[in-house]
């Protein structure tokens, strides 16, 4: 009978590594829609520099995430917004604003679509863990009752 009993176990740990998985894809989903989040509230913050009291002031332009030339502020009406794959396009900066608006608008909107399925799925992986614990419990009192038994014959 234990020989029928284990296909049946060997059948459900690959649904619970399944749902791990789907644990951490949400997590890391999440994870990386903030990161893109935080990266369009700072896009959208540092336009708020582009002002005409700053018209014709000196600056550091990025060439790299660690490199600089030094440049000067001569338009502070339009922007270079990167609408993806590699695609830039021409705003001024009340319409780049609207656009990183909307961005994180829809991340949040994501987030918190994926927020209840994580949770959800989370509680799961902590119940198929209690479980499973348990189990292991039951099975190592079960084999040290058999030891102690063994051990007086």
């Amino acid at each position: 009978m234990r020989a029928a009993q284990r296909p049946r176990r060997v059948m459900m740990f690959p649904r619970r590594g399944v749902e791990f998985q789907e644990v951490e894809f949400l997590t890391s989903s999440i994870g990386q829609f903030k990161v893109v989040q935080t990266k369009y509230v700072e896009a959208k913050d540092s336009l708020n520099v582009l002002t005409e009291n700053n018209k014709g002031k000196e600056l550091l332009v990025p060439l790299t995430s660690s490199m600089y030339v030094p440049g000067t502020l001569n338009d502070v009406e339009h922007v270079l917004v990167d609408v993806g794959t590699g695609y830039y396009v021409e705003k001024n900066v009340k319409d780049s604003k609207e656009f990183f608006k909307r961005k994180i608008d829809f991340l949040t909107k994501q987030i918190e679509k994926i927020q209840p399925t994580l949770q959800e799925k989370h509680g799961m992986k902590q119940a198929v863990i209690e479980v499973m614990n348990m189990k292991l419990q039951q099975l190592q009192s079960q084999q040290g009752s058999q030891a102690v038994g063994t051990s007086k014959a």
